[in-house]
């Protein structure tokens, strides 16, 4: 088993590589990073999300067990890190990149990981995953950047952030198709499935790029307790979750897989915009995604077999 996970997660490896060599070597000018990323962002992995929910053949898939076992921990480990503030000793600022670095994921590593994995069927799975996560992160986020960022936003704001998210309204679209039993017509169909299969490597070269070495040096210390929370704490909840429950097989599966994920990269766009320690998030991500070629398969491998 142990191979067969390594040889799976190889290609997500060696394109996030590839992607930081691509960058480092400038074999790609500088300015076309942000535009990739903006483009699998808003436009490449919405559509993955619509199709994989819209047209996802869900017969047999535990979708509300499985929702609830991934929501539950989000909040779990949100609470811990809350009451965890005062002892931790951060600014608010840096707090609020430890909590985004305790409970957001990349939705490119864990789609592509999904896939390689459990193959295709897999990504039925993975958009109910992402359904119920992204959601649930984002709606947490920016509660926290409420209180805690220096920009506050207003309650106006927040309900804005949340009505333009591209990821959250993409699944809002898909379920929503799914559950009327539309689906996609057969051209926007095979339309929307080209645009995301493009959002998988690309997606990933776009986080090899965004590797900072040179942010890991800084605020090494709360960068170490958002990678506690993340691949520590996140998977163990999710484990006892998934217990509670008596949820196995292949959903539980994917669910230690999305909850042992490293931070995205998009965390550091909504610390910059919202008041947040851009510059310890960007260590944060570099971090955990360096972390995860390691967190990632230990956590596969203690936690999935037990289930």
């Amino acid at each position: 088993m142990i191979g067969a996970i390594l040889l799976a997660l190889a290609p997500i490896a060696l394109l996030i590589a590839l992607g930081h060599l691509m960058h480092r070597r400038r074999f790609l000018p500088d300015s076309f990073w942000p535009q990739a990323e903006r483009l699998c962002y808003y436009v490449l992995l919405p559509a993955l999300f619509i199709h994989a929910l819209a047209m996802a053949d869900l017969r047999g898939v535990p979708v509300a067990s499985l929702a609830v076992t991934l929501m539950v921990p989000i909040i779990v480990v949100s609470g811990l890190l809350v009451l965890a503030k005062r002892w931790l000793g951060y600014s608010d600022a840096a707090f609020t990149s430890v909590f985004q670095g305790g409970i957001r994921f990349n939705n490119y590593v864990g789609l592509s990981a999904a896939v390689s994995l459990l193959g295709a069927p897999a990504l039925s799975m993975a958009a109910v995953a992402n359904a119920a996560i992204v959601p649930t992160v984002n709606l947490l986020c920016v509660l926290i950047f409420a209180r805690w960022g220096v920009a506050q936003p207003t309650l106006r704001g927040v309900l804005r952030g949340l009505a333009l998210n591209p990821l959250l309204m993409s699944c809002l679209i898909g379920i929503l198709l799914q559950a009327s039993g539309l689906g996609l017509p057969p051209g926007i169909d095979s339309f929307m499935k080209a645009l995301g299969q493009a959002s998988l490597p690309l997606g990933l070269l776009c986080v090899g790029a965004a590797l900072d070495w040179g942010a890991l040096g800084r605020g090494l210390r709360p960068a170490l307790a958002a990678s506690f929370a993340k691949f520590v704490l996140m998977p163990l909840v999710t484990f006892l979750m998934l217990k509670a429950v008596g949820l196995g097989g292949q959903a539980a599966f994917i669910a230690i897989l999305f909850h042992a994920l490293p931070t995205a990269s998009s965390s550091y766009v909504m610390a910059r915009q919202l008041g947040g320690d851009a510059p310890l998030m960007a260590g944060i991500c570099a971090l955990q995604t360096v972390l995860a070629a390691l967190t990632v398969p230990i956590a596969l491998l203690l936690l999935a077999p037990a289930l």
